[in-house]
């Protein structure tokens, strides 16, 4: 039978704790590590949806890439939204792995993943942490070809951009909050850059320097990622079943 600390260790494998950044709390978050597991549900977030969705499918497991506690609660009761989520899943008996930015800088994690989405090998890392990746396509295309495909690689309701009129072919990326890189991406010599939750001063920082930039969607530009560990934890451990959410979507829209 596998334990919920045998899916924990293999993760700590795949993206080692030593890697997540100072202000994080990756880990084992929820739960008792002897338990039995035979359903796991796989999610960006841990969001009351996703319980509800986990509660439903009998999953003794969810592993997350954003942590459900950054900060240790105060207290554990129904009178905040986000520590009765907490209380259902110990009611529940749903215990929760989550892995962060050591998800995002490890090989293969959460920038890798991105990456070679949007169609390039990682060569090396962005920022000084070693997160995000750099990439060259195969052959530039025009900003005009690559939006489109942008979006529908990453499933995204919609992109904000800026256009550099520059050809897309050196790419940066980084999966969730990167816009504070643009300066980074530019001094490594890539005309484009693809992240989220880009702020107006950056964009207009990608005027200046005359670098593409694409904001994706924090949501979309990691939840790739998921589906790959549903694939490596579903061969590592082939009695246990990993879902992937069916409930937990891209939050912004675009009229």
């Amino acid at each position: 039978m596998t334990a919920i600390k045998d899916i924990y260790e293999y993760l700590c494998e795949l993206a080692p704790l030593s890697l997540q950044m100072e202000f994080d709390n990756s880990g084992f978050q929820v739960g008792r590590g002897q338990s039995p597991v035979k359903r796991t549900l796989l999610a960006l977030d841990v969001t009351n949806d996703v319980v509800e969705e986990a509660i439903a499918l009998g999953a003794e497991l969810i592993v997350s890439h954003h942590p459900l506690i950054f900060n240790a609660p105060k207290c554990i009761s129904d009178a905040d939204p986000g520590t009765e989520r907490l209380l259902k899943l110990i009611e529940n008996r749903i215990a929760v792995i989550s892995m962060h930015t050591n998800l995002d800088i490890a090989e293969g994690g959460v920038n890798d993943v991105l990456i070679r989405l949007l169609g390039a090998e990682p060569e090396r890392g962005l920022d000084a942490d070693g997160c995000g990746r750099i990439g060259t396509l195969e052959r530039p295309v025009s900003m005009a070809e690559f939006l489109p495909l942008c979006r529908e690689r990453l499933a995204s309701n919609g992109l904000r951009y800026y256009d550099a009129g520059r050809p897309v072919h050196r790419l940066a990326v980084m999966g969730g909050s990167g816009g504070d890189c643009v300066d980074a991406a530019f001094d490594l010599g890539c005309d484009t850059y693809v992240t989220a939750d880009v702020k107006y001063h950056e964009f207009l920082r990608a005027q200046e320097l005359g670098v593409n930039l694409i904001d994706g969607d924090h949501f979309c530009t990691e939840t790739p990622v998921i589906p790959m560990l549903r694939e490596k934890l579903a061969r590592r451990f082939p009695t246990v079943a990993f879902t992937v959410s069916t409930r937990l979507h891209q939050t912004v829209r675009f009229l």
